[in-house]
C-alpha cells in the first residue's frame, strides 16, 4: 500500500500552556541517507517536550519542530544506504524530535528492535528513559552491584527506569518523592528506601537510610539548591550526575570540601549529542540491557496513554506531577 503524503501531528506555531498542542496535517517526511521511516504505534511523552512547549528548549539544528523524542512502531520506508529488510521490521527508537505524529524518521543506528511480549506503548516508553539512564548512571556514574545510589524523582518516567535498572544490577536506591502514596509506590517498584522531601530532609534521611555511611552515586534532576545538599549525602570518593535542573541552573558549594572528599560532578545532555555516541549507546544497551527485556525482567511503569489527539492532555497530566511513570500518545 502506498504511503500517504501528509499526515496528523502535533506541531504548535508558538510556544504556550497544553492548549497549544494541537492537531495539524503536514507532510509525511522522507528519510534520509541512514535513515528509517516508522509508521509510528505510540510515542512518549517527556519533560523536554513540555520545556519545548513552553519555549525554553528549542530543537536541536536539523530536528524537526514536531516534539517527541521516543517511539514504537513499523519501518515502512528507508533511506539511502539502509538495507531493504529493515522494511517491516518493528522497532522502537530514540528521535531527535517529530514523535508526536502518525509518521516519524529516525537515524536506523538508533532503533532497537521490539520483542514479542512487549506491546508498542511499552516499547515507546523505553528508549527516552533507557538511553539517559544508562548513559548517566552506569557510563557517566560508574554505578557498580553492591553500591548505593540516590535517585530524585522516583516516579517519573526516569525514576522508575533508574529504580528498574539498579535493582537488576545490584544496586541498593534511595529515592526521593513529593508524596507519601508516590514514596509506597516508588517502594513497590523496588526501592529500598523511599523518602517524601515534602516532610523529611532528605540529606538526614539519606545518612539515617545508610547508617551515616552516604551513597555511593546520586542522579540528579533537581539541581539548584539541591546540588549541596546531593554533595553532603555523598560517601568519599562519591559521584554526582546531574541531568536536569528543575530549581536552577546555579548552586554554591563547598569546594574545598569536593577536594577533601575526593568527589566527583558531572552531567549530560542527550538530545543534541550525535548520531554516533547515541548509536554506540544504542549498542550497548543491545548488549547489556535489551536481554533483559526479551527475557520480560524489565518493563517500564506505564502511567496513561492518550490518543494523539489528545497531547495536551497528556501534558496537562506531566505538569500536574501525579503520574507515575510513562505517559505515552497513540496516533
Amino acid at each position: 500500500m502506498p504511503l500517504p503524503k501528509t499526515m496528523i501531528c502535533i506541531d504548535p506555531a508558538e510556544a504556550g500552556g497544553p492548549e497549544v498542542l494541537q492537531p495539524v496535517t503536514r507532510p509525511v517526511p522522507v528519510p534520509a541517507a541512514g535513515e528509517v521511516l516508522i509508521r509510528v504505534a505510540a510515542a512518549g511523552v517527556n519533560r523536554p517536550d513540555v520545556l519545548q512547549r513552553r519555549g525554553m528548549y528549542p530543537p536541536p539544528p536539523g530536528a524537526p519542530s514536531i516534539p517527541g523524542l521516543e517511539v514504537a512502531g513499523e519501518i515502512v520506508a528507508i533511506g539511502s544506504g539502509v538495507l531493504a529488510d529493515q522494511i517491516g521490521r518493528k522497532v522502537c527508537a530514540l528521535v531527535g524530535g517529530g514523535g508526536y505524529a502518525e509518521y516519524c524518521v529516525a537515524p536506523v543506528e538508533q532503533c532497537l528492535p521490539v520483542p514479542d511480549g512487549l506491546s508498542m506503548a511499552q516499547a515507546a516508553a523505553l528508549p527516552e528513559t533507557l538511553f539517559t539512564v544508562w548513559t548517566n548512571v552506569f557510563q557517566r556514574g560508574r554505578a557498580q552491584a553492591g553500591e548505593t545510589i540516590l535517585i530524585h524523582g522516583g516516579t517519573s518516567g526516569i525514576g522508575t527506569m533508574a529504580i528498574a535498572l539498579a535493582k537488576l544490577f545490584g544496586l541498593t536506591v534511595i529515592v526521593t518523592c513529593g508524596a507519601d502514596d508516590k514514596c509506597a509506590a516508588a517502594r513497590d517498584l523496588g526501592a529500598d528506601h523511599a523518602l517524601n522531601y515534602a516532610t523529611t530532609d532528605f540529606v538526614e534521611g539519606v545518612k539515617a537510610a545508610t547508617g551515616g555511611a552516604g551513597v555511593d552515586l546520586v542522579l540528579d534532576m533537581v539541581g539548584g539548591d539541591y546540588v549541596p545538599r546531593n554533595l553532603a549525602c555523598l560517601k568519599e570518593d562519591g559521584r554526582h550526575v546531574t541531568i536536569a535542573v528543575q530549581r536552577g541552573m546555579t548552586a554554591e558549594i563547598n569546594i574545598a570540601a569536593l577536594m577533601v572528599r575526593r568527589l566527583t560532578m558531572t552531567g549530560s545532555t542527550l538530545r543534541p549529542r550525535p548520531v554516533s555516541f547515541k548509536a554506540q549507546v544504542a549498542q550497548d544497551l543491545l548488549r547489556h540491557v535489551w536481554p533483559l527485556v526479551v527475557e520480560g525482567k524489565l518493563r517500564p511503569v506505564m502511567d496513561h496513554s492518550f490518543p494523539l489527539a489528545q497531547a495536551a492532555d497528556a501534558h496537562a497530566r506531566m505538569e500536574a506531577g501525579t503520574h507515575i511513570g510513562k505517559i505515552v500518545l497513540i496516533p
